[in-house]
């Protein structure tokens, strides 16, 4: 296989850099498993946390080298710190006690209780696996987790996604009530949407456990914890199962690159040190999420992580991972404030090699697991090789996110009339990928749905949105930002490398923006859900929308055109229209807000042409302007003619 410092010559002078990173990881694999698989080397989360000893009592163990006494309390022992349920040191920093089955029951409440030289206070196990909040108290403790009845899985896994059309959501905010919604709720009526609409991949966030809900899930405490606010393990398994047998794989929003800074209910301080699982210093405290920074270099931490992988993997049978934050995890600076324009910044002394280590064994690890899993990262900084395989240099991460594009099209609504959109412009950004990597696309995500932001229906349509939404209703600003909003989000799965992801609730013009209960909104739910009514109803634009986006996913399912890179056939500044191929199919977008151009002629391969989505049916809430049952032909010297009416696409599939 051809290393990337070959295939792509502004990388040849870091070749040394990259061969160097590749040895290192190459070492620490070895290390970690030696000449075998490293998924045999990596089982923590079955030796530490609270498991059925070989003779049925229950053992306990965990790692804390700083410790002096460790007490199990609980409900079982009136939570009262006795010899009878004190720790042993049993060498290496470990801890371990041994307890009759009988005196702990599913169900009940506990906690360590840890004292260090100087001090002491409760704790969360680290590697807990279920957590519950007290109502009244907001104190979350550890809870035992044995039902009589584990849950039976009846559905395999869908297999690969080679180009994965990824519906992003959030349980807790996935219902229509005020309040959290629950995995039961999402898998009775949400998933049945996700999959009428043709998405074949579903992205959760959220499922780690979090003391704060409105963090959005991403200040993690409890790391191998389901987040018990939406549902039992049980639950969530029948989502996922369910999920399966629906032809939908189930990727997760895994947080790795940080840690909530709480002391009672994750990691910190917890045996009394400051750097047991984080970094040192300054460098173990991120500066602008107030969280913790893992320390990546050591052993106890990659394990930690590499085992948090493989017990998801493994407990919930996900079909991989979205990996949050990987920008601030590979640069010592969390590239804040950095303009990433040159390449020496992936491999200087910025670069922390700890977390590019972790990150490449973490991908190998996965793909061992379950070789058809897949593992996306959220990186803004361009590293290259972060999604090359790691044969040939890369990291080995199967796609990363195209993030720029969301951030151009905020750009050209917010700064330019779209008479004044280039062409040009357009397709280079959108198209701009490396060709060693795999790339997802999208045109907004749950980011751009928060407060303090807009989506790209308020962006369009802003207060006309709250009394011209009906289809009756006569509003040229209402026309304009449906129209726009169909064109953004098919050409930008039109262009899209090799995914495409939509944020739940965006595909129809979800009307309002996303806020969490918190002091600031006297905790209100009121914005922290999904209005689906809005997109069920026959009166509503809203539900049109939602007829187009289904349409767009279910071609570009259908027609695969995903597999094969896009080809640009007209880019017209003058006229304001853009047109390409990819496979078998013609996209044409004439994104002028005035001029509709009849016959307008381009250069096609030769054949007949059916259209199979046209952002103007009046299904769509479009005008009619084109014929429903329009072939096409190109002419004897190989141009094909159509009619573009204004702000309208429509795509044309060759069938002779």
């Amino acid at each position: 296989m051809k290393q990337i410092y070959q295939t792509d010559p502004w990388l040849a002078p870091y070749a040394d850099a990259i061969k160097a990173r590749h040895a290192r990881i190459l070492s620490e694999r070895r290390r970690i498993a030696g000449d075998g698989p490293l998924a045999l080397g990596v089982n923590n989360h079955l030796y530490y946390g609270l498991h059925h000893g070989e003779n049925g009592s229950w053992v306990f163990r965990e790692w804390a080298p700083n410790a002096t006494r460790i007490y199990l309390v609980g409900d079982f022992n009136n939570w009262k710190r006795t010899e009878a349920y004190a720790l042993k040191p049993v060498g290496q920093g470990n801890w371990e006690i041994e307890i009759p089955a009988m005196f702990i029951r599913h169900g009940e409440l506990y906690k360590l209780w840890i004292e260090w030289p100087g001090g002491g206070a409760e704790r969360l196990p680290a590697y807990v696996t279920r957590c519950v909040q007290d109502p009244d108290t907001k104190v979350f403790s550890a809870q035992v987790w044995d039902p009589p009845q584990p849950y039976v899985w009846q559905s395999a896994s869908p297999g690969k996604r080679r180009n994965p059309l990824i519906y992003e959501c959030h349980i807790g905010m996935s219902g229509e009530k005020e309040g959290v919604s629950t995995f039961d709720e999402f898998r009775l009526n949400v998933l049945p949407r996700v999959r009428e609409g043709g998405y074949d991949t579903l992205q959760i966030m959220a499922l780690q456990e979090h003391p704060y809900y409105g963090s959005f899930g991403y200040q993690v405490s409890n790391f191998f914890a389901l987040s018990s606010r939406f549902g039992t393990p049980e639950e969530f398994k029948h989502l996922v199962d369910d999920a399966h047998k629906a032809g939908i794989a189930v990727v997760m929003d895994v947080v790795h690159s940080h840690c909530v800074s709480n002391e009672a209910e994750s990691l910190g301080r917890f045996d009394g040190r400051e750097d047991l699982y984080f970094y040192p210093g300054s460098r173990g405290h991120h500066p602008a999420w107030g969280s913790r920074c893992f320390d990546y270099g050591k052993d106890e931490v990659k394990r930690f992580l590499l085992a948090n992988l493989k017990y998801w993997l493994e407990e919930y049978h996900l079909d991989g991972f979205r990996f949050d934050g990987v920008t601030s995890m590979v640069y010592w600076d969390h590239g804040l404030g950095k303009d990433f324009g040159d390449y020496r910044l992936y491999f200087d002394a910025g670069v922390d090699e700890n977390a590019v280590t972790y990150l490449a064994l973490a991908n190998q690890l996965i793909h061992e697991i379950n070789p058809d899993a897949i593992t996306i990262a959220e990186d803004v900084s361009g590293m290259a090789g972060l999604a090359a395989p790691f044969a040939a240099g890369g990291v080995g991460f199967d796609f990363r996110m195209a993030m720029g594009v969301a951030d151009h099209w905020i750009k050209w609504i917010k700064e330019r009339r779209d008479e004044d959109w280039s062409m040009g412009e357009i397709w280079w950004e959108l198209t701009r990928k490396r060709d060693d990597e795999k790339t997802i696309s999208y045109a907004e995500c749950h980011d751009q749905a928060l407060v303090g932001d807009k989506t790209l229906i308020f962006r369009l349509i802003d207060k006309d949105m709250y009394w011209s939404m009906d289809r009756g209703s006569k509003n040229l600003v209402v026309d304009r930002g449906v129209a726009l909003h169909k064109m953004i989000r098919l050409v930008t799965l039109a262009t899209a490398g090799n995914g495409y992801l939509n944020f739940m609730g965006n595909e129809f013009g979800h009307p309002e923006w996303i806020d969490f209960p918190r002091e600031g909104n006297g905790w209100s739910y009121a914005h922290a859900r999904r209005l689906w009514s809005i997109s069920d109803s026959d009166d509503l634009r809203f539900k049109l929308l939602r007829n187009f986006d289904k349409a767009m996913i279910r071609y570009a399912r259908r027609d695969a055109f995903l597999r094969q890179a896009p080809e640009l056939i007209r880019a017209d500044e003058e006229k304001k229209v853009l047109i390409f191929r990819r496979k078998d199919s013609i996209f044409a977008f004439n994104f002028n807000p005035q001029s509709s151009f009849e016959d307008y002629g381009f250069a096609a391969p030769a054949g007949k042409y059916r259209k199979v989505v046209d952002t103007d049916d009046p299904g769509f809430d479009g005008f009619g302007r084109l014929s429903q049952d329009s072939d096409h032909s190109t002419d004897s010297d190989g141009t094909l003619r159509l009619y573009l009416p204004c702000r309208c696409a429509l795509v044309l599939k060759k069938y002779k």
